[in-house]
């Protein structure tokens, strides 16, 4: 049985409220985000904590309100705020553009010894 429209919103507030406070605790905002130097791995790391954090908050609160309108709004406010955070974190704060990942070498298979 799903809430009623009164309720309901005020349960999808709560809950964007939470996740924005998960955002919030987990990361500095998105100006010192973005200062950083691009593609921070501490930075990575912890925008990806606060997203499967926020997704299992959505998706405790969804099913025990068993309305889809919390699950919507907390998903997308989760969906954005990880988007945010993870292009702050690809800007180069010299230049103010968006940078691609550094590449890694791909290793090289072990020389065979001349003995064998």
């Amino acid at each position: 049985m799903a809430l009623k429209p009164e309720m309901s919103l005020a349960v999808a507030a709560a809950t964007g409220v939470l996740v924005y406070g998960i955002f919030t605790v987990e990361l500095p905002n998105t100006a010192d985000v973005q200062a950083a130097p691009a593609h921070n791995p501490f930075i990575k790391n912890s925008v990806t904590v606060a997203g499967w954090s926020s997704a299992a908050a959505v998706a405790g609160i969804s099913l025990l309100a068993k309305d889809p309108t919390v699950f919507v709004v907390g998903g997308a406010l989760a969906a954005f705020l990880t988007w945010r955070y993870k292009h702050a974190n690809m800007v180069e704060p010299s230049t103010g553009q968006v940078t691609l990942p550094p590449q890694t070498p791909t290793p090289s298979a072990p020389a065979a010894s001349a003995g064998s």
